[in-house]
């Protein structure tokens, strides 16, 4: 009785060249329902209309609105009367809320001491997007601007 080889050398079986994909498809089912969950988590937050990268400063056409942070988290807002007392939450986005109302172009300049917590940066943030206010910018010192890229 003879024995039957494959075509090749006789004792020796062929390689299996083919890749096994079946664990590489478990794999990616399972990164992309991890990215279905956690994309939506990374869209929340604020909307800030950023302008292009440039280094000349903005012109604006009309006065715009700064809301500023001190050092201790405070929020203050240079309309209305009494700019040099601190705002509640609620105070914040009425009085924007109402110069929006009337202006909804109205720029609103983000001015934050260095030291301030960046939570608070962004709760104002938060009131503002509240507010309804679609055009933020940050106000910075021109002594302190960061050098072009070469």
């Amino acid at each position: 009785m003879g024995m039957s080889y494959s075509p090749g050398r006789p004792g020796k079986r062929r390689m299996n060249a083919e890749i096994n994909v079946v664990p590489y498809i478990d794999v990616m089912l399972v990164l992309l329902i991890i990215f279905m969950v956690t994309a939506p988590l990374l869209t929340q937050g604020v909307q800030v209309e950023l302008p292009q990268e440039s280094s000349e400063p903005i012109k604006l056409d009309e006065q715009p609105v700064v809301f500023s942070i001190n050092a201790k988290g405070k929020y203050f807002l240079d309309i209305g009367t009494k700019e040099d007392e601190p705002l509640a939450d609620e105070e914040v986005v009425q009085r924007v809320g109402a110069v929006l109302r009337n202006k909804p172009e109205t720029v609103i300049l983000i001015q934050a001491d260095k030291n301030v917590d960046y939570g608070r940066v962004a709760r104002g943030m938060a009131l503002l997007n509240v507010a309804g206010a679609t055009k933020l910018g940050f106000r910075m010192d021109p002594s302190e601007q960061v050098p072009a890229r070469k």
